[in-house]
């Protein structure tokens, strides 16, 4: 790999071009994926926001779903926002009934778990692993981690002085080269995590 990698957007559904825009800051080479053969070319690659069941069945249509879960398999460095947390998660509650994730992230996600649009809120976070103070965190319909496994670091959490059943929940995971978040960063302006995704894919 040079020491410009090629990070690729899923670009099914969601917030790409702002995804795109963000690791290009980060010193990235930032690419679009909507085909298998795009996908086989990048180094890392990020599963934005949007809506989780949509962007499952859109996998299987564009015959990305089963090329994506391999590369996963094989270590990919993947990051995923919001749904893009649900699609790694290797168990989901919420979801419907035939839903089905890429897997991978040894976690339980519950998805829309902090409720409808109306309830989107901002929140200045705690972030591990990052310097240079708490991350400016954007919730929409966002899902939270409810619990997670062996080899999975917890890397930010609500604080507890907000309201139950909120307070404490787990925002923020990486897991070796897997990282997600329930938030979205990509439209805050804060470039901290998709710089140590970027670092994480030239580790990788």
């Amino acid at each position: 790999m040079s020491s410009t990698p090629t990070i690729g957007v899923l670009a099914l559904q969601g917030d790409v071009r702002e995804h795109r825009a963000a690791l290009e800051a980060s010193g990235a080479r930032a690419v679009a994926v909507r085909r298998p053969e795009e996908l086989a070319a990048v180094d890392g690659l990020v599963l934005p926001g949007g809506e989780s069941t949509t962007i499952d069945k859109l996998l299987r249509i564009f015959e990305l779903y089963e090329p994506l879960r391999a590369r996963i398999a094989d270590g990919l460095p993947v990051y995923g926002s919001c749904a893009g947390m649900i699609l790694l998660a290797d168990r989901v509650l919420g979801g419907t009934s035939d839903q089905q994730t890429l897997g991978g992230l040894h976690a339980t996600v519950r998805r829309n778990a902090f409720g409808r649009q109306v309830d989107s809120f901002e929140a200045d976070l705690p972030f591990a692993q990052l310097d240079g103070g708490p991350v400016h965190a954007v919730f929409i319909r966002a899902p939270w981690i409810e619990d997670v496994g062996d080899g999975v670091d917890v890397l930010s959490r609500i604080p507890d002085d907000y309201p139950e059943p909120v307070a404490g929940k787990i925002v923020a995971v990486r897991q070796g080269s897997l990282l997600a978040t329930s938030f979205h960063p990509e439209i805050s302006g804060d470039r901290r995590v998709h710089e140590h995704f970027v670092q994480i894919v030239k580790e990788s």
